[in-house]
């Protein structure tokens, strides 16, 4: 496979970067590349479209708004709670503004930030910390292959030598 599809598995090198200022958010640089199952919805939405179609050794840069990054901020994602619900979590740590903790909820753990941290209440807010955000990335594709029948099955990527979860 020669190009980036629907049910190939990518690697690519990149750096993402907030257009009004050119701050890093994220990058592999040092790392080794980002590897995902095409399709499957592992990446972004904005990502994966505007790198569909790129070949091995291509460079793109794009800037993606709210709606193809993260989403919105919605105010209703910010939510307040008893500050005693986090009994457990203060006996090893103090609540700090900024700390990321994980919720159990229904549908699985959501990760919050706390953005207050006050005498009887603590407020978290569960938009993801890009939400809002337009992101530009800058991308150099690695590797494109076939996915394996387990990737496929699984919907993402394996890493070198097979399952890793």
């Amino acid at each position: 496979m020669s190009e980036i599809q629907n049910d190939a598995v990518a690697s690519v090198h990149y750096t993402g970067t907030f257009p009004e200022d050119g701050e890093v958010f994220d990058s592999s640089e040092g790392r080794d590349p980002l590897t995902f199952l095409v399709g499957h919805r592992n990446m972004i939405p904005g990502f994966e479209a505007e790198m569909l179609g790129a070949k091995v050794g291509e460079r793109r840069t794009f800037t993606l708004e709210p709606a193809r990054a993260y989403g919105e901020r919605e105010e209703a994602n910010v939510v307040t709670f008893p500050r005693a619900e986090f009994a457990e979590v203060e006996a090893e740590v103090p609540l700090e503004v900024g700390m990321t903790l994980v919720a159990g909820m229904e549908d699985g753990p959501r990760p919050f930030t706390i953005t207050e941290v006050r005498d009887d209440e603590v407020v978290a807010d569960f938009n993801h910390q890009l939400a809002g955000r337009s992101l530009t990335f800058a991308v150099e594709v690695v590797e494109v292959r076939d996915a394996t029948e387990d990737e496929l099955a699984h919907g993402h990527a394996h890493g070198p030598g097979g399952h890793h979860h």
